[in-house]
């Protein structure tokens, strides 16, 4: 157990040592503080306050190392006890004192920076280190942690044999964010949040803020989330999808925004979640949906350049723990593979024949993606095929297939023009799985009563569904318009190379967890 050594600090220069007393906003110093990574760029034997997690500590009865770690940065601070007669006198009594702090306190240290003879292989800070003068516990962890920081930064080859579980991790979300993989794909994930939006601001695209509880379902199907709502029965929004169609109708123009996304979908896969965010826009279009197609791929490479270009350190603490290829897209002029789905179909119905001709069964055939159905979505084993045939032949991780048959898209989706089996859809995949998906919209509310029909939406109960409202903003003047949404959380686990969408969700949600 740490021993507690409660001191005031209204006069820190009485004191080397000691736990503070709570911190409750009572005095005010003149400290100037200093994040570990800006340290390297401070000049020699210049003294610095920093606030860090306690990694760990050694050391000797006269000699203590302390790893010193904030967020994604750990130096290493040195104590010696030295002579009474120095300016700053350090007993072995405050040596004995730190190495009782238990790991992960919180502790405030004041000391001066050296330059090291030898690179210091434990740290982030590899030329120099703090040697200390002062040590205060701001806030002690109790003596035994959920699991080690050391474990959980360990390499996972195989998640279901790690030496800290996914379930210890998620119910101890709070020790698991510490790790540095952790702390690298959260900063990335931030950026990517960044980057759309700068990449929106500068298309001249206007960030909106659609509503979350609606009166009804927003794409159909009954994977929604219900509540009371004074009375009456609302929904969680699955996304906002009819609000941003209905703001270009306000004659907004080009729309996006970042938000959460809810899906009562009782799928507990490794890329599905009950709570996701998302990041949508929404276009006015002067003549073909593949205007929509042009901003994605756009899009995409710009984020994708930004993070290859600006979070080198970020992704190789990724790889370090979670050993990813990167990815690979199409750089010349901001281009993107497109690929109409009758096209892909042929690719999967190929290999099919292929591996029917090697005596494969069926089953077989089936579970590894070949056997498709020409009128319905891809299963995710054809998704999954399909992005080892493009990467084979293309040589890219990232593609769209367009043209997608009526049956696999929503009741607004437009139809093609040259054929009414199929439409004018798109997804946008990476490593063989999809982020996002799109289309033009029906904007002739006629033609949109026509489909919802056919597609058995509850046009009896407009009022209460909200699909009333949505219908009717296409009767006064209706811009023809596409767009598309991007799962964020997806997004990231897959440009990172991660097996668990849990890795990118700060407290995930799914049909089994809702805390913490």
């Amino acid at each position: 157990m740490h021993t507690r050594n409660i001191i005031t600090i209204s006069n820190p220069n009485d004191f080397q040592y000691g736990d503070y007393e709570l911190i409750q906003s009572k005095y005010k110093t003149n400290r100037k503080w200093i994040k570990i990574h800006s340290l390297s760029k401070i000049n020699e034997n210049q003294c610095v306050w920093i606030r860090a997690h306690l990694n760990k500590v050694r050391g000797t009865s006269k000699l203590a190392f302390l790893s010193l770690r904030s967020e994604l940065s750990i130096i290493q601070g040195v104590l010696r006890v030295n002579s009474e007669e120095d300016n700053l006198h350090i007993s072995r009594q405050m040596i004995k004192y730190i190495k009782k702090i238990p790991p992960e306190s919180v502790v405030d240290v004041y000391g001066k920076i050296k330059v090291t003879t030898e690179e210091i292989s434990s740290a982030t800070q590899k030329d120099i280190e703090l040697e200390l003068y002062k040590v205060f516990v701001v806030s002690a962890s109790l003596p035994i942690l959920p699991f080690q920081i050391h474990d959980a930064n360990q390499k996972d080859d195989n998640e279901n044999f790690a030496i800290v579980s996914m379930s210890q991790r998620l119910d101890n979300r709070w020790i698991d964010i510490r790790t540095n993989a952790k702390q690298a794909i959260f900063r990335i994930q931030s950026a990517v949040c960044r980057y759309f939006r700068e990449f929106m601001y500068d298309e001249d695209f206007l960030e909106i803020h659609t509503p979350k509880i609606i009166n009804g379902v927003s794409e159909g199907g009954s994977e929604v989330f219900k509540l009371n709502y004074f009375g009456n029965i609302a929904c969680l929004a699955q996304s906002p999808q009819l609000y941003k169609q209905m703001s270009v109708m306000c004659d907004l123009g080009k729309v996006f925004e970042i938000g959460p996304v809810f899906r009562a979908e009782n799928s507990l896969t490794h890329r599905h979640l009950c709570e996701f965010t998302g990041l949508d826009f929404e276009m006015p279009i002067n003549e073909h949906y593949d205007e929509v197609l042009d901003v994605l791929g756009r899009l995409f490479s710009f984020i994708f350049n930004k993070l290859n270009d600006n979070y080198i350190h970020e992704l190789h603490v990724v790889n370090t723990q979670f050993p990813f290829e990167p990815v690979k897209y199409l750089t010349s002029d901001n281009k993107i593979l497109i690929l109409e789905f009758t096209e892909c179909i042929n690719k999967l119905q190929i290999e099919c024949k292929r591996l029917q001709s090697e005596k494969i069964t069926n089953d077989k055939i089936e579970e590894l993606g070949a056997l498709v159905n020409p009128n319905k979505d891809f299963s995710t084993s054809n998704e999954k095929l399909l992005g080892k045939l493009i990467k084979k032949e293309y040589d890219v991780d990232f593609y769209i297939v367009k043209r997608y048959p009526l049956e696999a898209r929503p009741f607004y989706t437009m139809l093609d023009p040259n054929d009414s089996n199929y439409t004018n859809s798109f997804d946008v995949f990476l490593r063989g799985e999809e982020i996002t998906s799109g289309a033009q919209r029906i904007h002739d509310s006629d033609i949109l009563i026509k489909r919802a029909i056919e597609c058995k939406m509850p046009l009896d109960d407009m009022e209460v569904t909200g699909l009333k409202s949505y219908i009717d903003s296409f009767k006064y003047g209706a811009k023809p318009h596409g767009g598309a949404g991007i799962g964020l959380e997806r997004l990231v686990m897959l440009f990172l190379g991660l097996s668990n969408i849990r890795n990118t969700s700060l407290f995930p949600r799914d049909p089994r967890r809702n805390a913490p």
